[in-house]
């Protein structure tokens, strides 16, 4: 089993920017394809970004994109979620989620293509 730990989260300002981490454990992490989701309080999660295997591919929500970059270091087990001139729209609970697909070359978007998922980290933006 996959252990996933997101860090990174916080209270920013509008405009601002922070850099959201997870970090693996427990299986092969750099085969994986991983994404980020969102969930906001009282709303469904919601896709945010994902990667492939080797970070070559990406995909973004139409509300971040140009804003919010992903991106992956398979030597660190780690998978990074760069936010800048973050809105408080943004405002909600972030996860990482890994494909347990070995070497995919996918990305995936819908949150029930996931195998695993992490607790989650806090971004609050105010305004």
């Amino acid at each position: 089993q996959l252990q996933l730990v997101e860090s990174g989260g916080g209270l920013v300002q509008a405009g601002g920017s922070l850099r959201l981490s997870c970090v693996a454990s427990g299986r092969t992490f750099n085969s994986y394809p991983m994404g980020w989701f969102r969930q906001a309080p009282g709303k469904e999660r919601e896709f945010v970004a994902c990667i492939n295997w080797s970070g070559g591919v990406t995909k973004y929500a139409d509300s971040v994109k140009g804003r919010f970059t992903i991106s992956r270091d398979n030597a660190k087990n780690t998978v990074y979620l760069q936010m800048n001139s973050l809105k408080p729209e943004d405002t909600a609970v972030y996860s990482c989620a890994a494909k347990y697909v070995r070497w995919g070359s996918s990305t995936y978007v819908a949150e029930g293509e996931y195998d695993n998922w992490g607790q989650g980290t806090q971004v609050t933006v105010s305004s």
